[in-house]
Formats: structure tokens, sequence, C-alpha cells
């Protein structure tokens, strides 16, 4: 299982090791496996343009999720493309911090993976529950979860 984060954009992440812990959690949680997961954070610019090329929207998103999954396999592989400045944007518009936000979305693209979707009012409900689900126990995790992780 391999997690990986690509910072071509400029943002901070700290607590890698326990985040990559984390989001295995989810997985396991919600009961899927996981192979591989790459996390690219970018700009508004080149999500955009990634968002016109592969799925001919033209609007700007905080999140674009891409199931690379093998047709038979049955663990996930995937690509998660975040842009850092709607993060920083919808941060300051939901007044919570940065880092929550980039939380969130992190989780919401690892949801994604895992089957949720949130075309719909209903979805879209089910998933915000999931994302504060997970937002909370990430940032209430007892302290010996995470130095447990950090010995990896």
């Amino acid at each position: 299982m391999n997690i990986h984060f690509n910072f071509p954009a400029a943002i901070t992440l700290r607590n890698r090791l326990a985040l990559k812990a984390f989001i295995l959690k989810i997985f396991k949680d919600e009961k899927q496996k996981l192979n591989s997961l790459n996390y690219i954070f970018c700009s508004d610019a080149y999500l955009l343009q990634m968002n016109k090329t592969y799925l001919a929207h033209n609007y700007f998103t905080d999140i674009i999720t891409f199931d690379l999954t093998e047709p038979g396999s049955n663990k996930i592989d995937g690509e998660i493309y975040i842009s850092a400045d709607t993060v920083r944007e919808n941060a300051h518009r939901y007044k919570t911090t940065i880092s929550k936000e980039l939380h969130r979305v992190i989780f919401h693209g690892a949801l994604h993976l895992c089957g949720y979707k949130d075309k719909t009012a209903a979805e879209q409900q089910l998933m915000t529950q999931k994302e504060d689900h997970y937002i909370h126990l990430y940032f209430n995790v007892p302290g010996e979860i995470i130095r447990l992780n950090r010995k990896k």
C-alpha cells in the first residue's frame, strides 16, 4: 500500500506519516482495500484544465478524483488532484482553518474511491456526514495512535 503526496503547488502538509496511516484507516473502515494512492496539490488553473480535458467541465473545483483501479482488481488505485488555491479560499469562506479544509478534501477524495458519490442532495449529505466523521476522528485521535504510526 503506497500513499504519496506531490506538491507542485505551495501548500504545507504536516504529520504525513500519521495522515497516511489515517487514510489507510478510512479504507479499512469502509471495507475497501487500497493498493496505491497519489495526491497531487496544484493550482486552480491546472485543475481547471484537467476538469476541461478529462471531465468536459468548464468550472473551478477543489478536487478531482480518478479511480485507476484495473478491471477485476480488488485493490484500489487512484489519483487525487487538489487545488491549493481553492482549499485556501474555501477555508476562508467556511470560516475554518486551512488545515481542516485541506484534510476535508483529502478525506473526500478517499471517500470517492471507497464508492461514495456527491451528485444528488442525498449523496452530498452522506458524503458530508462521512467527511465530518473522519475530520472529527483525525483531529481528536489519541496521541498514542499517532506515536505508534510514527515508528513505521
